[in-house]
């Protein structure tokens, strides 16, 4: 794994690793940099191999990579963005065609060892191909490829090298397939493994009511809403003031005294024109970056209602950590939305369009009875799933 800072991914491995039954296996993790908050929950029975200083700029800038003297790494990186560009690479593929290149540059990982298993856990997944030796090596789809145009010419090869290719749903198996269609007998099914009481054990660390209400005014009925994500394209979140003021200056919300205050979690390169879109909507007011958190779990708790307005996911986290707190969450109708919400009854599927979206925001937030029974059922149903460690037993003892 790259690093472990606050995402999606990352969350999913921390569930993984909690999972395992340490009384059968022994599990060595390597990562590129030793860093990010979900460090401390890496479970003490991991063996966390030293870090190899060359991996750890892979993903620093190129110049860093220069002046700490790792001239392959670094040149072997610009090489890959020029001929990137000279190619016309999708932009999905340029870090699995770079790896190629940079690989020549980096040593074996904990090369005296031969695993049983070895799990690339995200891409690019060169590095595990052709630095680790292991019997058996499966490697990890989170994204949706239906949004992500790949060089087929440049992955395919990687891909194939592996015994499985785990994906963490049906819907992201499917498009998978429809971009690697050779690849059907290596897939396997294995959801994000999320553990329910370690993220109701860490909603309860602190009370967010309180930081929330520091941007509501005396009197007003205030609805909470609260969206978490890296600030990317694929989140959707500059998208969130025009949603907003739709929803504030609706004649539904008007005619009730309704205020709505929009929360925004996370971090990434998009944090800028989420801040122009917030003014240009003249939304300060009401749509409010918190910025990363280490724990959100408070946050989500305290909030009225979870919103993922993302225009394409796996299968998301974040929504299911909401479920888990038993908030009602609406998800936009991106392709794999109904691989994880049944509409109406653990969530609300609304329209990718702001205007559809706000509209359907709204919707469930004047349905209080809706709300409930959503709620009710959250409570009354299970969204742990540790059991689906045992599928990758059967992929390791098979």
């Amino acid at each position: 794994m790259h690093y472990l800072e606050i995402g999606g991914a990352e969350t999913a491995l921390i569930g993984l690793l909690q999972a395992f039954d340490y009384s059968r296996y022994d599990v060595d993790l390597f990562l590129y940099a030793h860093r990010g908050e979900m460090m401390q929950f890496v479970p003490k029975e991991v063996n966390l191999l030293p870090e190899i200083r060359s991996y750890s700029f892979l993903e620093k800038s190129i110049l860093s990579a220069y002046k700490n003297g790792f001239i392959g790494i670094a040149s072997a990186r610009l090489l890959g963005k020029v001929l990137a560009k000279i190619y016309n690479m999708p932009s999905f593929s340029i870090d699995v065609f770079t790896s190629k290149l940079t690989k020549f540059f980096l040593p074996k990982i904990n090369p005296n060892v031969k695993y049983d298993l070895a799990i690339s856990f995200l891409t690019p997944h060169t590095y595990c191909r052709d630095k680790v030796r292991a019997e058996k090596k499966i490697c990890w789809i989170h994204s949706d490829y239906a949004f992500n145009k790949v060089d087929v010419k440049c992955e395919l090869p990687v891909w194939s090298a592996f015994d499985h290719v785990v994906s963490i749903s049906d819907d992201v198996s499917k498009t998978f397939l429809q971009t690697f269609p050779s690849l059907k007998d290596k897939i396997v099914l294995i959801e994000n493994i999320l553990l329910p009481k370690l993220v109701r054990e860490r909603a309860e660390e602190f009370d967010a009511s309180s930081e929330y209400a520091n941007y509501y005014h005396n009197g007003e009925i205030t609805i909470s809403l609260l969206s978490i994500g890296r600030f990317t394209y694929q989140k959707n979140l500059e998208n969130i003031p025009d949603i907003c003021k739709r929803i504030s200056s609706s004649h539904f919300t008007l005619q009730s005294s309704l205020k709505v205050r929009w929360f925004i979690i996370g971090y990434g390169g998009d944090e800028q024109l989420i801040r122009q879109k917030i003014h240009e909507a003249g939304m300060e007011e009401y749509v409010i970056i918190l910025g990363k958190k280490s724990n959100p779990y408070p946050y989500i708790k305290a909030c009225d209602i979870y919103v993922q307005p993302s225009r394409y996911e796996g299968k998301s986290v974040t929504v299911r950590e909401a479920q888990m707190l038993y908030k009602p969450v609406v998800v936009t109708n991106y392709p794999t939305s109904k691989s994880q919400i049944k509409n109406g009854i653990d969530g609300v599927i609304v329209p990718m369009d702001n205007q559809g979206c706000a509209e359907g925001i709204l919707q469930i937030v004047h349905d209080m009875d809706k709300q409930q029974r959503i709620i009710e059922h959250l409570r009354t149903h299970d969204y742990g799933n540790e059991q689906e460690v045992e599928k990758l037993y059967k992929l390791l003892e098979s």
